[in-house]
Parts: structure tokens; C-alpha cells; sequence
């Protein structure tokens, strides 16, 4: 008896992995050029960036909170995916017309509300559109078609750098076509799971819808909480290369190396969720940022920063298409877009402490003690996985 065929992902994975790429060309374009352009071109602190970027994202993650529960009461996900990705679209020609670091910081959050918005509604569509045991795989896949977009944006970042003398301006300007497109293809090329005709709309985020959500699911929210917390924003993996000496029009460079490991791992990693230990793989995952920490605490400049960036993306691909797999996995269907906004509420508000905090240690005692920090509080994070999660060690 023949074994049956590898089960494809559905179409919908495949798009809504592009559209991700898109708005990822986008998005990083101006990202790696951002703590450059704060720093020289408006004189911006350190402090202010690090404050600036966990403002941001911890923005777009406690948005995902409230557009999570309302995909979840509507009953569907993609419209407020697309009114996300709109919002990300238009904020864009708001970085070209900066003149002042309040401008930029409007247009930042504007672009992370945006993101906030359609977060958990897609990745809750994503668990919708995989079979069960695909989910790693999918989640793997979105993760890593939104990862070429991460690496494609600084490399498009620095060409024109190169070609138009530093014009920062004009970079943003047209990061705004890729942007628009990933709309459009959104709204042409997604079609959402039906909803079932008997369904009734429940407020998800009351009391006895949320006791649904189990112990297992608020384990994973709590590591998950951890390991942001570990991990600040890539923004000063750029300052660090640049405080070694790297001229600012290859300041995406450093992004480019990281999300080029990213993306080729995010994939297969992702596959290998389906089959193994998710809490070894989450293990696994933080060994490997202590050691890109030491790394970037030890060097600036060299073979050893550039190892630690390569290191650092390593441990994306590990654990980031993971946690969201862990997520589903201990959560209601009816209350996936919940999850995911919950799940993400914390990931924000750790995001926001440890983006701080680097900025601060960056100002006060120089930029290698943020990574020796964040390596400390990595091990932390490692030590906690000794609990045994109630049910949620899947794979």
C-alpha cells in the first residue's frame, strides 16, 4: 500500500507569505536606514532610539490585542488584515517628509498601529487556512518569504544609497510602491475559510470566554514574554556596526546578513516544529542568542560582530515561526485571533522594557554591556524552560 502524497500548503499561505514580503521590502527599507537618519540627520540620543523602537513595536503589539478579539467576534480575518496593511501603506510618505524627530516618531507609530491591526488577524488566518499538522510549516513559510523582504529591503537601501549620495528622502519615497502592492495583492489574491452558517458572535475577551484559553496556552505567553524581553530591537545590531566604523550608506548590510540567515532557516526549522520537542527547539534557540550577545559584546568590528548578527538570526529562525505555532496549538479556534493579540500584549510590554533599557546601558556604559544584558537575561530565560510547560511541550 502506497503512503499517501505530502499534503500542499494551501495557495492562501503562499500569498499571504508574499504580501508579507512586500510590506517587508517596505517597511525595511526605511527601518535600516532609520537609527542612522535619527542619529546623524536629527540628532537623536541613543536613548531616544531605543525608546523610539520599543515605543513602536510594543505599539503594534498590544494593537494586536484588540484587532485579534475583533477578527474573532466578526467572525472573519481578512479585512482587518487589509485595513493593517493599509494603514503601513500610507504612513510610509511620512518618513520622506520628516523634518523633526516628533514627525518621525508619528510616522513610526502610525506604521506600527498599522502593523498591530493586521498581526493577529493574519497569523490567526494562517492557522485557519493549514491543516493541523502543517501549522509549523506554514507559520515557518509566511515567516520566511517575510524574511526575503527583510533582507531584499536594505539591499535595494543600500544600492540607492550608493547611486544617490546618501538622499535618505528619496529612499523613503519609494518604498512607498512596495508597500501599495502588497495591499492589492491582499485583497485580490486571499480567500478566508467560510464561516460556519450556525455560528453565533460571542465577545471573546469576556470572563468566561477567556477562562477557554488553558494553562498550557498562558505557559507559552509567559516564555514567550521572556524571550522578547531577551531580545531587543535589531536597531542596535545596525548602531554597533556602525560604532566599529561601517560608513552609513552599507548601514543595511548589517540587516541584510542577518535576515539572509533568517529567511533560508525560518522554513525548515518550521517543518522540524511539526516533528520535535517544541521546548528543546525553544532551548536550542536561546543557547544560540547567548552566544551571538557574546559575540556583538565582544567585538564591533571583524569576523566576530558579523558571526553574532549571522547568530542573532539564527535564533529567529528558531524560535519566532515556533512561539506562534505553540500559540495555535494551545488555543481555542474560536479564539485564535485572541490568543495571538494576548500572546502579543506581553511580547510588547517585554519589548518595550528591554528596547529601553538597551538605549539606556548603551548612553551610560557603552554599547557592549546592552548585549552583555541581554545575554544575562537570555540564560534567564533558558533556566525558566526547566518548568515543565502543562501540555504545551508538542511536537
Amino acid at each position: 500500500m502506497q503512503a499517501a502524497p505530502p499534503r500542499r500548503l494551501p495557495a492562501g499561505i503562499w500569498v499571504l507569505g508574499f504580501v508579507s514580503l512586500l510590506m517587508d521590502v517596505s517597511s525595511e527599507m526605511i527601518h535600516s536606514l532609520l537609527p542612522v537618519f535619527l542619529v546623524t540627520g536629527l540628532g537623536a540620543s541613543m536613548l531616544t532610539v531605543g525608546l523610539l523602537e520599543g515605543a513602536a513595536e510594543a505599539t503594534a503589539l498590544v494593537v494586536k490585542v484588540f484587532s485579534g478579539a475583533w477578527s474573532d467576534w466578526l467572525g472573519r480575518r481578512k479585512p482587518l488584515a487589509v485595513l493593517g496593511y493599509g494603514l503601513g501603506a500610507a504612513s510610509k510618505p511620512l518618513f520622506a517628509l520628516a523634518d523633526a524627530v516628533g514627525v518621525v516618531v508619528a510616522a513610526r507609530l502610525a506604521d506600527r498601529v498599522g502593523k498591530g491591526m493586521r498581526g493577529a488577524p493574519r497569523d490567526a488566518l494562517v492557522a485557519d487556512l493549514a491543516h493541523p499538522d502543517q501549522r509549523g510549516a506554514a507559520f515557518g513559510l509566511r515567516q520566511s518569504l517575510d524574511t526575503v523582504g527583510a533582507f531584499l529591503g536594505p539591499l535595494v537601501a543600500i544600492g540607492l544609497m550608493l547611486l544617490w549620495a546618501n538622499d535618505f528622502r528619496a529612499i523613503f519615497w519609494v518604498a512607498v510602491v512596495p508597500a501599495v502592492l502588497s495591499v492589492l495583492l491582499l485583497v485580490v489574491g486571499v480567500r478566508e475559510p467560510e464561516r460556519p452558517a450556525n455560528a453565533v458572535r460571542v465577545n471573546p475577551i469576556r470572563r468566561e470566554n477567556l477562562r477557554q484559553l488553558t494553562r498550557a496556552y498562558w505557559w507559552v505567553v509567559g516564555i514567550g514574554a521572556l524571550f522578547t524581553l531577551a531580545r531587543f530591537s535589531e536597531a542596535f545590531l545596525v548602531l554597533r556596526a556602525q560604532q566599529g566604523g561601517l560608513a552609513i550608506a552599507w548601514a543595511p548590510l548589517v540587516l541584510i546578513a542577518m535576515n539572509v540567515v533568517y529567511s533560508a532557516l525560518a522554513y525548515p526549522f518550521g517543518k522540524l516544529a511539526d516533528r520535535m520537542s517544541h521546548r528543546r527547539l525553544l532551548a536550542i534557540g536561546l543557547a544560540v542568542l547567548i552566544a551571538a550577545d557574546l559575540a556583538l559584546a565582544a567585538a564591533d568590528t571583524g569576523p566576530l560582530l558579523w558571526a553574532g548578527i549571522g547568530l542573532w538570526g539564527v535564533h529567529m529562525a528558531l524560535t519566532q515561526g515556533l512561539l506562534a505555532t505553540m500559540v495555535a496549538a494551545t488555543a481555542p479556534p474560536a479564539l485564535r485571533g485572541t490568543a495571538f493579540g494576548m500572546f502579543n500584549l506581553a511580547s510588547g510590554l517585554a519589548l518595550l522594557v528591554a528596547s529601553g533599557l538597551a538605549g539606556l546601558l548603551w548612553d551610560r556604559l557603552g554599547g557592549a554591556s546592552t548585549f552583555i544584558a541581554g545575554a544575562v537575561i537570555s540564560a534567564l530565560a533558558l533556566a525558566a524552560l526547566a518548568w515543565k510547560p502543562p501540555a504545551a511541550d508538542g511536537g
